[in-house]
């Protein structure tokens, strides 16, 4: 490793400040350790950085093959009575197995404990600012499987789980059933992407979470969330699929909500379409509808990825169309998240015999041809009060499945590509094996130095894409050939 990618790593790591803390927390011998707690993250990071496997036995390996004037600076080579000692690999098992045992709960349950979940936050965060922040305040969020290197429990139920933090978990694959269990953990990565109508910025993992699979990632992941809003991280928009907008507002979507965090979320099939009223409103979607909406607009699902141009046209019609339905929104939401939103026929959204002014509005509106007999309340009223408990689970940014909507969710592709690349054999593949250690802390502590070296080679290919004045995106050639166009070339061709 060259001088200068040795300074960034040793950079993140002072940056982060973490060294001396859990250097505080480890006891103190009758002879000082050799290997400090900083020397053993650069190790680790370096390890990453060359995308080797996560075993201590190649950090050892990597600091000996510092030069010789960096391993006396960091400790690798110490000067004893006996005369100059080089770094044993006993030493990096032993500061290793201290440095797990501070930051590891005194009873593992499967979740991490604070004190490491400040260390991955301030190590990740560290990369971040060493690579620059990004101007951007939007999040995606996803979750990926991680598998352990311990052998799953016996099914007699006999014998002691050689990684009893672990659980057994379940991942989509390209196999297909398309669902099957693994033995392991849950790793939940936050993703910056570009703020809507903003410039591209660098797919930089800004924060992770690792927690066994018995415990429900969504709920887990909010407290890293609110360590972000506590650090005056901003949080603007934050992409997520139906895997976490299907769990309990109380445990998702109301904590973000509270931290001013917009959503843009894709809704589960079960929460789909029209689920009650309020106030006479229809409750659709996450928004309210008035009581004429036409159920064909209200059923309306999201569009399809392979839907042709006249497809996407038309469907965007219709939600256009569904829109002017919506109660239009009359003011934010308050502190205990009230807001007030009214008819769509009284802000002239459409037209309806109930309010006599909306009549005289062009007839490209929408028009209701059979009011309600009795008017509920949304109707005479020119406004309403919506609590927080309407749409709870289902409100966000969008409505939902509009072109908007469509738009800004497809920016969530950039988590996919997290998890993608840190999978990825060609560079670090954090499968089963990859590290070989049991237990939380040691698989969070490795995976935090893997995507940190993903974080800099992002942001590395991030900047010569935007530096190199030759640089021109590339367009993918169809390689798929039509069968008509094999036939006709092997009619043609000579026999």
């Amino acid at each position: 490793m060259n001088t200068a990618a040795l300074a960034r790593l040793e950079q993140i790591i002072d940056a982060a400040a973490i060294s001396e803390q859990v250097e505080t927390l480890l006891p103190v011998g009758v002879r000082p350790r050799q290997l400090s707690v900083r020397t053993l993250l650069l190790g680790m990071l370096i390890v990453a950085v060359e995308g080797r496997p996560a075993h201590l036995r190649r950090v050892h390996k990597a600091l000996l093959a510092l030069p010789e004037t960096d391993q006396r600076r960091l400790g690798v080579l110490a000067c004893w009575k006996s005369g100059w000692h080089s770094l044993s690999y006993r030493q990096v098992e032993y500061t290793f197995a201290l440095t797990v045992k501070a930051l590891a709960k005194p009873v593992p349950d499967g979740a991490p404990s604070a004190l490491l979940s400040r260390v991955l936050d301030r190590l990740l965060e560290a990369s971040v600012q060493a690579c620059g922040v990004p101007a951007s305040g939007s999040l995606a969020l996803d979750w990926t499987d991680l598998e352990t290197w311990a052998r799953p429990p016996r099914k007699d139920g006999h014998g002691r789980a050689a990684d009893p933090e672990a659980a057994w978990g379940h991942r989509n694959s390209n196999h297909p059933a398309r669902n099957e269990t693994f033995y392991g953990y849950y790793l939940q990565a936050l993703t910056t992407v570009r703020d809507e109508g903003g410039a591209q910025v660098p797919e930089l993992v800004r924060r992770i979470h690792l927690a066994g699979c018995q415990h429900d990632p969504p709920a887990q992941i909010i407290p890293t969330i609110q360590r972000m809003h506590q650090a005056a991280i901003p949080t603007g928009d934050l992409l997520a699929d139906s895997g976490y907008s299907y769990r309990q507002p109380e445990t998702f979507a109301l904590p973000l909500r509270a931290l001013g965090i917009q959503l843009v979320v894709d809704l589960h099939p079960n929460d789909r379409g029209p689920k009650g009223t309020h106030q006479g409103a229809i409750t659709a979607n996450g928004q309210l509808y008035c009581p004429a909406t036409p159920q064909t607009l209200l059923t309306l699902g999201p569009l399809s990825p392979a839907a042709s141009p006249e497809q996407t046209a038309h469907h965007d019609q219709q939600t256009a169309e569904l829109g002017r339905y919506k109660l239009a929104p009359v003011s934010a939401p308050d502190p205990d998240g009230y807001r007030r939103a009214g008819c769509p026929a009284a802000h002239h959204k459409l037209r309806c015999p109930l309010w006599p002014d909306s009549m005289t509005l062009p007839y490209e509106r929408p028009t209701v041809h059979d009011p309600p007999e009795h008017p509920p309340v949304c109707c005479t009223q020119k406004t309403i009060t919506i609590p927080p408990t309407v749409n709870a689970k289902t409100s966000q940014k969008h409505d939902y499945p509009s072109a908007a909507h469509r738009h800004s969710y497809h920016r969530r592709s950039a988590a996919e590509r997290a998890n993608a690349s840190i999978k990825d054999p060609a560079t670090t593949n954090l499968a089963r094996g990859h590290c070989r250690l049991s237990g939380l802390t040691p698989l969070a502590l490795f995976t935090a130095t893997t995507l940190i070296a993903r974080n800099l080679r992002t942001h590395d290919a991030h900047t010569a894409r935007n530096t190199d004045p030759h640089h021109s995106p590339r367009h993918r050639r169809r390689r798929r050939q039509p069968l008509h166009t094999l036939i006709m070339a092997a009619t043609d061709s000579s026999p």
